[in-house]
């Protein structure tokens, strides 16, 4: 009987309790401490949000300040070398292997803790009991483990470990701004590591999130999935979520024909879709047409790519091959150009409404005047934009 545990289990029944077990353990990463805690972009019902404190205490050892302030910073810090987990400074490989190493050493820090752990728990239960007692829980745990299930216990227990680090500290923060695809040319290496978002909790959908922290849901084209934002709107319908904040929604008033300020609020409010459909409806049909009157020309391998990433997340070698795009071809020239001109109206948001309208109308008006039909198309889509339903 000890040899089977308590319950006798099969395989099949151990291996269903791992799953559900770690299931549960990454919803509470991220809809408890990333998405409720570390970016407020919902509130949880208080015995919702205890339930997840408690979980990530007993089946993980994590202490929610400790996480949230680490990932805070993580945001505030990215790819810079302050920040407690980049590939781009410190090595797709160290991030890998040593994600949660990394992780405690930043969580250990108090400066850390104080500057971004603003608004975590703080009572009773997490002074005396969670980071008191941090390692009981999860001891707990593997005394269940091996109850129910015998020696096979300590087995799945490792693997509970081994879960968080393996997928939040080193996948997550690794492969996450290393591997996979952008839809936003968002200022740090962010990548969406797949358009389903199961596995780890919608997490996968890494680069979304980085252009919209502060969006409950990470999914934004209808081909992705993220089975968070599934269990959000499922708390949501059982009372035990609200005020829940999305990414900025894209308003199209085909009436509109004319550039106003409500348009410019509109398209500065929605900035990183803009820059993605003017990849999508300007530079690469300009691309594919140059392309096909310089077929043998080396310079427009990687025109598309060069034309679409932040310069400053190109390597030397790219950044030299796009100098020689530019000069090269007058129109991969006007193309860039008007990009560089479109990214420094965005950066009139923080001065007044006039000075931004001035600055879009006159890019606006360039653009007509380019002679690229897909430039003057793009333009003329501006104007329709605005901050309410048509």
């Amino acid at each position: 009987m000890f040899e089977q545990g308590l319950l006798e289990w099969n395989g099949w029944q151990v291996l269903a309790y791992l799953l559900v077990m770690t299931h549960i353990s990454i919803v509470s990463i991220t809809v408890y401490l990333h998405r409720a805690m570390a970016h407020r972009a919902l509130d949880l019902h208080p015995a919702l949000a205890h339930f997840f404190r408690f979980w990530c205490w007993f089946t993980m050892a994590t202490i929610t300040i400790e996480w949230v302030s680490v990932h805070r910073k993580h945001h505030a810090k990215c790819e810079t070398d302050e920040d407690p987990h980049s590939p781009v400074k410190k090595g797709l490989k160290t991030v890998l292997l040593g994600g949660a190493e990394l992780y405690k050493t930043e969580a250990s820090n108090q400066e850390t803790k104080d500057r971004y752990g603003k608004g975590c728990p703080d009572d009773w239960l997490e002074k005396n009991l969670y980071q008191k007692h941090r390692l009981l829980g999860i001891f707990i745990l593997l005394a269940i483990n091996i109850l129910i299930m015998g020696p096979i216990g300590i087995t799945v227990w490792a693997l509970q470990m081994l879960w968080q680090p393996i997928h939040a500290a080193g996948i997550i923060n690794g492969v996450g701004h290393a591997i996979g695809y952008r839809n936003f040319e968002c200022a740090d290496a962010s990548r969406n590591i797949s358009p389903i978002g199961i596995w780890i909790g919608g997490e996968e959908l890494h680069n979304n999130h980085h252009t919209y922290p502060n969006s409950a849901k990470l999914s934004v084209n209808k081909w992705e999935f993220d089975i968070g934002w599934g269990y959000i709107s499922l708390f949501k319908k059982l009372g035990l979520a609200k005020n829940i904040r999305r990414g900025p929604v894209v308003h199209v008033d085909e009436n509109k024909t004319e550039l106003d300020l409500d348009s410019v609020l509109a398209a500065a409010n929605n900035r990183f879709q803009i820059m993605a459909k003017f990849y999508r409806n300007v530079i690469k049909p300009v691309v594919r047409e140059q392309k096909q009157e310089n077929k043998s020309v080396p310079v427009f391998k990687r025109a598309k790519k060069l034309l679409r990433r932040d310069e400053e997340q190109l390597s030397d070698k790219y950044k030299k091959q796009l100098a020689e795009l530019v000069e090269y071809d007058e129109m991969m020239e006007k193309i860039y150009l008007m990009k560089q001109e479109l990214l420094a109206v965005w950066k009139k948001r923080s001065a007044s409404r006039d000075e931004l309208f001035k600055a879009m109308q006159a890019w606006c008006q360039e653009a007509e005047r380019s002679g690229i039909r897909a430039l003057e198309e793009f333009a003329e889509s501006l104007k329709q934009y605005s901050t309410k339903m048509a």
